[in-house]
């Protein structure tokens, strides 16, 4: 196995375009795994650890430019006020140790259903910026994932970094497990309320063949919220909103049994889960109003 460690993002590109089935490695928190269990021998490995761009963001346009580099660790410290949902999913991911090296480039790349990084991404309704020798391009994160640890980049392209829309509105994310820690999601899911486009988001982890939206729950609860007059008025949700929600967050997942548990389980455990995201993140939207913040 080769190991081929470029020091610039164009000798990064320039290897990947010359050996398309060298594996990107950052902070191989997923990978090891694989290569340690012998599940998997790549011809090449790709570090990208010494490409100082990777490693940093930025702010502008309304949006967050995070580099494929940064790690969780730096999003729950840097980034946990202004991307509170990410940074709600990076505390969920496991151990301080993988915290530090794990990066969202390097869990998008992976494509797991159960990636911890991408309900939130989804909910926020990301970009993801690729590039190759033949130049860069954004991906809508709802066309990234093609099938289970697939997704739409080309052999020769690697993940540059994600660009996330500030939010205008509560984020929340909700994850469950068979442990507290240290642990791969049984279901995830993520909300986030855009008030100013008078909009949802939703992800859902771990209960289909890859992350996806909700879009009929989504649609739902923002006619919903816009026809009772709740966006302007802040007033308590009603508990039959709520209970819709949930069920039409549950009819958007394909969940299948697996070791982790069954199809029905977390079927249910997403309802109940979109219920209490919402509820948190609709208590949050009524207190800011009393703090004079528009979201």
């Amino acid at each position: 196995m080769d190991f081929i460690q470029p020091t610039s993002w164009a000798d990064a590109l320039a290897v990947k375009a010359e050996r398309p089935a060298a594996v990107p490695v950052a902070g191989g928190t997923d990978l090891m795994v694989e290569l340690n269990f012998d599940a998997r021998r790549p011809d090449a490995l790709l570090d990208l650890t010494k490409i100082g761009e990777l490693a940093q963001w930025d702010i502008s346009d309304g949006r967050v430019r995070l580099g494929a580099g940064v790690s969780y660790t730096r999003i729950i410290t840097e980034l946990g006020g202004t991307l509170p949902g990410l940074a709600m999913a990076a505390r969920t991911v496991g151990s301080p140790q993988i915290r530090n090296r794990g990066t969202v480039g390097g869990n998008l790349g992976t494509a797991s259903p159960a990636g911890d990084a991408h309900p939130p991404l989804l909910a926020a309704r990301s970009d993801i910026e690729v590039a190759s020798v033949r130049g860069t391009r954004l991906i809508g994160v709802e066309e990234f994932f093609t099938g289970v640890k697939r997704n739409a980049m080309e052999p020769d392209e690697l993940i540059a970094a994600v660009h996330i829309p500030l939010p205008s509105g509560p984020e929340q994310f909700s994850k469950i497990g068979t442990r507290n820690a240290m642990v791969i999601a049984v279901a995830a899911f993520s909300l986030a309320l855009h008030p100013e486009q008078r909009a949802v988001g939703t992800g859902i982890g771990s209960a289909a063949p890859t992350p996806r939206p909700a879009p009929a729950a989504e649609q739902f609860l923002a006619a919903a919220l816009t026809d009772a007059g709740l966006w302007e008025s802040r007033a308590e949700l009603p508990p039959a909103i709520a209970a819709q929600f949930g069920e039409m967050v549950r009819a958007a997942a394909a969940p299948i049994d697996d070791v982790r548990g069954s199809a029905a389980y977390r079927l249910h455990a997403l309802a109940v889960m979109a219920r209490r995201t919402l509820a948190w993140a609709w208590q949050q939207y009524r207190g800011s109003a009393a703090h004079g913040d528009g979201g």
